[in-house]
C-alpha cells in the first residue's frame, strides 16, 4: 500500500505498468519479495508453515504464490541488481536452511525459499521460464504433500516408519525429493538447467555457479 500510494505521489498516477521512479519499484519489489517469503524477509515463511496443518500449508506453498508473482512480473523495468541478490540470497539461505531440520514443513519452507530465489533470478530475462519453473514447483510440491497427508507424516521419523504402511508410496516419495532437489534426469532438474544456460548467455556465469552450488546442499 505504502508503495503505490508513494508511486501515485511522485508520478501522478496508480498504473502498475509505469512505475518510473526508482523508490515505489524498489519497496513493491520488497513488498512482493515479503509476501512471497524471499530471503532475507523470509523468516516467517518456515515458522508460519511449521505450525499449519498439510492441507493449509500446500495452499501457502503453491496457490498463495501467484498472485505476488503476476504483480512482480508487471512491476517493469524493476531494479535488476535488487532482483538478483535477492534471488542469489534466496537460494543460498533455502539450501542452508534445510539442512539441520528434521521438520518436514520447514525442509518444505526452505525448499520453497531456494525454488524462488531461482525463479526470481531468471524473472527479468525469461519470464517464460520463471513460469515454467513455478509449474514445475507446483507439481512437484503439490505431490509432495499429498504424499505426506497420505502418509500421515510431518517429521522424517514417521517418514521412516511409513514403509510397513504404504509400500509403494514410500517408495515415490524419494523420487519426488530428489526431482525437487533438481536431479538429472527427473523432472526438477529440467527448469534448473534452463536457468542456468540463460544466466550464462547473460554473462552471469559466477551467479549461475553459485546458484547450482547452493542446489547441492
Amino acid at each position: 500500500l505504502f508503495a503505490s500510494i508513494s508511486n501515485a505521489w511522485l508520478s501522478g498516477q496508480w498504473d502498475i505498468h509505469q512505475m518510473s521512479h526508482p523508490l515505489p519499484t524498489t519497496l513493491i519489489t520488497l513488498a512482493l519479495a515479503l509476501k512471497i517469503g524471499l530471503a532475507p524477509l523470509h523468516t516467517w515463511m518456515p515458522e508460519v508453515l511449521q505450525g499449519l496443518d498439510l492441507t493449509t500449508g500446500l495452499i501457502l506453498s503453491t496457490w498463495q504464490k501467484l498472485a505476488p508473482f503476476c504483480l512482480l512480473l508487471q512491476v517493469q523495468p524493476a531494479n535488476a541488481t535488487l532482483l538478483l541478490v535477492l534471488g542469489i540470497t534466496s537460494t543460498l539461505v533455502g539450501g542452508w536452511g534445510g539442512l539441520n531440520q528434521t521438520q518436514l514443513r520447514k525442509i518444505l519452507a526452505y525448499s520453497s525459499i531456494a525454488h524462488l530465489g531461482w525463479m526470481i533470478l531468471v524473472l527479468q530475462f525469461s519470464p517464460s521460464l520463471t513460469f515454467l519453473t513455478l509449474l514445475v514447483y507446483f507439481i512437484m510440491t503439490f505431490s509432495l504433500f499429498i504424499s505426506f497427508k497420505i502418509s500421515n507424516a510431518t517429521n522424517i521419523n514417521i517418514l521412516a516408519t511409513s514403509w510397513a504402511k504404504a509400500p509403494a508410496l514410500t517408495s515415490i516419495i524419494p523420487l519426488i525429493l530428489l526431482s525437487l532437489g533438481g536431479l538429472p534426469p527427473l523432472t526438477g532438474f529440467l527448469p534448473k538447467w534452463l536457468i542456468l544456460q540463460e544466466l550464462t548467455k547473460q554473462d552471469l556465469a559466477p551467479l549461475a555457479t553459485v546458484a547450482a552450488l547452493s542446489a547441492l546442499l
